[in-house]
């Protein structure tokens, strides 16, 4: 079993364990939300792409919340079953290159708003599995650092994943799944340290990462 579909088992584990209305990292959303969000990314295009394009944004919330109302036992289990016959994410590639990181994230997004948590133990095949996706969704997240960013995965290797002429460089230190975590916003949660002038190091926590 690859690491996407380990995530998402544990996800769905945990999801079953602290119920619909836990709290998350994702500001505004109670575990239900989380859930809807992960079955409309999967299984529901039409509503998927009101996060991009805003006159779909009221159906997109709409269906969101519809699906967040059913029954916990089946939302989980509809995650739990994985992309549908239709979807290309059933293609194990497609399924690696597209849910390792979501998956991983959001489940740590769960576990990490528990009131008291611990970093998992070390993992080099989870490590391994999401330093290989850190550089093209790197240079993704960090295309509006206004510094140059270079990743330190602590193991001996770097990854310059955006560079600005003239600017300085921040490098974020961490194992590569806690660098997953900064990557995507979860600053409070992920054991990282930021190295670099402290002007520069303000003006990337600042700035915005994400897709």
């Amino acid at each position: 079993m690859n690491l996407a579909d380990q995530e998402r088992n544990a996800l769905c584990d945990l999801f079953l364990s602290v119920g619909p209305d836990a709290p998350t990292l994702c500001e505004g959303w109670r575990t239900r939300d989380l859930a809807a969000h992960l079955i409309i990314r999967e299984r529901r295009p039409d509503a998927a792409a009101g996060a991009l394009l805003p006159f779909l944004a009221a159906r997109r919330k709409r269906v969101q919340g519809d699906i967040a109302r059913q029954p916990w036992e089946s939302v989980v289990h509809t995650i739990r079953s994985g992309p549908p016959v239709w979807s290309p994410m059933r293609i194990d590639l497609v399924n690696k290159n597209t849910n390792t990181v979501e998956f991983y994230v959001h489940h740590e997004d769960v576990r990490r708003a528990a009131s008291t948590w611990e970093p998992r133990a070390a993992d080099r095949l989870r490590y391994a599995e999401l330093k290989a996706r850190l550089g093209p969704l790197g240079k993704l997240n960090y295309r509006k650092s206004p510094v140059s960013v270079t990743l330190d995965y602590l193991d001996g290797t770097t990854r310059a994943v955006r560079t600005v002429a003239g600017a300085p460089v921040v490098t974020v230190k961490g194992t590569p799944d806690e660098v997953v975590l900064f990557t995507f916003g979860r600053d409070a949660q992920s054991k990282v340290s930021l190295e670099g002038d402290p002007d520069a190091v303000a003006a990337l926590q600042a700035a915005s990462r994400g897709f």
